[in-house]
């Protein structure tokens, strides 16, 4: 199982999430959406502890630990199991592509040189960058920089693999190339919680949509339902407002 129980985050007064329960499917992409300020990316952040609730707790299989409580030994073992792709790629600027990939093979998994390299080779050609694994993030495009953050997460063959929205940094001619990895990845089975606000994309790419508003859940539906005439009146009024931002509807509500 892979899930948050309970989680409960505020700061000051001020509640952003307010007791949320969430469990992924296996081998499935659970979309987060909705308004701005609805706690999302923090949700997306409890997962793995980069932000700490004030409560709850975080399961990934067999790893549970109190999300206000835990230690860095148990903060440990669940991001193992477990990896990010930030907004702002967060790749150093000194390092290759390829060392950039392997960092996390050596210092986490605690692997060698050749054997963390050779594996970071692989997922750089699993992202279509095998030929610019010699490259700084400097002489890379904003598109492959974000792939090169994919092939780092991937490298670490985490149970949940969480986007945060991987496309919001990149110019809007750079935005195909990294949904179409992260397709492709999808396709191959991998357990994704996507926060994201490419409507199009989350509809072409989950299998489960989850609206976020005030802290909570208020709407969990498959694409076809949340994207469909039968849609709740809080989701229909949502893109309702998303398609008038960018110009007109994209979809019949």
């Amino acid at each position: 199982m892979i899930g948050v129980h309970g989680i409960r985050k505020a700061y000051g007064e001020r509640v952003i999430l307010d007791g949320l329960d969430l469990e992924l499917a296996e081998g499935g992409v659970t979309a987060i959406v909705g308004p701005s300020g609805a706690g999302k990316s923090t949700l997306l952040r409890c997962f793995d502890l980069l932000e700490r609730p004030d409560a709850g707790t975080v399961t990934v299989d067999e790893v549970t630990v109190n999300a206000a409580s835990a230690g860095r030994a148990e903060v440990l073992r669940l991001r193992r199991n477990t990896a990010m792709v930030f907004q702002q790629f967060q790749l150093f600027a000194r390092k290759t592509a390829l060392e950039n990939v392997a960092e996390g093979l050596r210092v986490v998994r605690g692997l060698p040189r050749r054997e963390a390299e050779a594996a970071a080779a692989a997922h750089l050609d699993r992202v279509g960058l095998a030929a610019h694994a010699g490259h700084y993030p400097a002489q890379l495009s904003g598109g492959q920089q974000q792939r090169v953050g994919i092939a780092r997460a991937l490298a670490m063959e985490p149970r949940v693999l969480l986007l945060d929205e991987p496309t919001s940094a990149l110019d809007p001619e750079l935005v195909g190339e990294v949904l179409q990895t992260i397709r492709e990845i999808a396709a191959a089975g991998q357990t994704m919680a996507l926060v994201s606000h490419e409507m199009h994309f989350v509809r072409q790419i989950a299998d489960r949509v989850v609206f976020l508003e005030g802290g909570r859940i208020v709407d969990d539906a498959t694409p076809d339902a949340f994207f469909g005439p039968d849609a709740s009146t809080r989701a229909r009024a949502f893109l309702r407002e998303y398609h008038l931002a960018r110009g007109g509807p994209e979809y019949q509500i």
